[in-house]
C-alpha cells in the first residue's frame, strides 16, 4: 500500500493508536452513538486492533449461542431450571408450546421448509385449545435467536395485550412455536382465521447484536401468501426499536390492516417524520 493509499484508508487521518472518545470529532461521536456497528474502530496495520478483534469474537460466540439454544417453557434459553422469571410470565399469560415439523434443531437449520408447517400433533393441539376468528392472533416463534425472544418478548407481549384490549379487540390464545420459520403464519391463518396475525420471532443474529426480535404481520394469512403479503417491524432491541415503540407500531399497523383489509406491499406503514 502506498503512503497516499494508507493516508486515505486511515479514518479521519488519525494516528495509529487506540481510538478513544477524545480522538474522535463530534460528527464521528454522533455517528457511533446512532448504531452498534463498529465504525471508526481503527486498525493495526491491515488488521483489527486487539480490543476490536476480541469484541468480534465475543459477538460471534453470542450469535452462535442464540442460534443453537433451545427454547423452553420459560421463554428463554434451555437453562434447566424453574427459577427463571419467565416462569411467572408463562403462567400469567397461560402460554403453551407447539412445534413445527422440524424434530430437532439440526433438522430445523438444514430444512427451512419444515419450520414453515406445524406437525400433526401441534395442529390437533391448536384445534383443541384455541378459538377462532379473533381480531388479533399473537404467536411467539424461536426463529434464529432464542436470546432475542428471551430478552424482548417478556417486555413486549404484556404491552401488546394491554393495547389490544384498550382498542376493544378480541385476542386469540397466545402460544409458542418451537423450531419456527416466518412462513408458518400462513398455517396459523388457515387454522385460526384471525383478522390479523402477528408472529414475534427471533431475528438472525449478527456481530452487532444477538438480541433483535422481529414482528411479522399479515391480514388474514392464507396458504398461498408470500412475503409480499406480510409487513415487518424489525430490530426490536435495546439499541434499535424499543418495545414501547414496537408495540405502538404493531397496534397501529394492525388497525390499518383491519380498516383497509390489506397487508404487505399493498399497505404502507405510516411513520412519523424524522426530526
Amino acid at each position: 500500500m502506498s503512503a497516499e493509499e494508507d493516508k486515505l484508508a486511515r479514518p479521519d487521518n488519525l494516528p495509529e493508536r487506540d481510538l478513544s472518545e477524545h480522538d474522535l470529532s463530534e460528527i464521528a461521536k454522533k455517528v457511533r452513538a446512532q448504531t452498534p456497528a463498529r465504525l471508526l474502530a481503527g486498525r493495526s496495520g491491515a488488521a483489527y486492533r486487539t480490543n476490536t478483534q476480541l469484541d468480534l469474537r465475543e459477538a460471534h460466540a453470542a450469535a452462535r449461542d442464540a442460534v443453537r439454544a433451545e427454547l423452553n417453557l420459560l421463554i428463554g434459553p434451555d437453562i434447566g431450571s424453574g427459577d427463571d422469571p419467565g416462569d411467572d410470565f408463562m403462567r400469567k399469560l397461560n402460554l403453551f408450546e407447539v412445534c413445527s415439523r422440524a424434530a430437532s434443531k439440526d433438522e430445523y437449520l438444514l430444512r427451512p421448509d419444515l419450520g414453515r408447517h406445524l406437525n400433526d400433533a401441534s395442529r390437533a393441539e391448536l384445534t383443541r385449545r384455541c378459538t377462532t376468528g379473533h381480531d388479533l392472533q399473537v404467536v411467539i416463534g424461536d426463529g434464529l435467536s432464542v436470546t432475542a425472544v428471551a430478552m424482548q418478548v417478556p417486555r413486549l407481549l404484556p404491552l401488546l395485550c394491554e393495547g389490544a384490549s384498550a382498542r376493544g379487540w378480541s385476542l386469540g390464545g397466545i402460544f409458542v412455536i418451537r423450531h419456527c420459520r416466518v412462513g408458518i403464519l400462513n398455517e396459523i391463518g388457515e387454522l385460526l382465521d384471525p383478522k390479523v396475525a402477528v408472529l414475534l420471532i427471533g431475528e438472525r443474529p449478527g456481530s452487532a447484536t444477538a438480541e433483535s426480535l422481529s414482528a411479522y404481520m399479515a391480514y388474514r394469512p392464507k396458504a398461498s401468501h408470500t412475503d409480499a403479503n406480510r409487513n415487518l417491524i424489525s430490530n426490536i432491541h435495546t439499541r434499535g426499536v424499543s418495545t414501547v415503540r414496537a408495540t405502538e407500531r404493531i397496534l397501529n399497523l394492525a388497525a390499518s390492516m383491519m380498516k383497509t383489509h390489506k397487508s404487505g406491499c399493498q399497505l404502507r406503514e405510516e411513520l412519523p417524520g424524522i426530526t
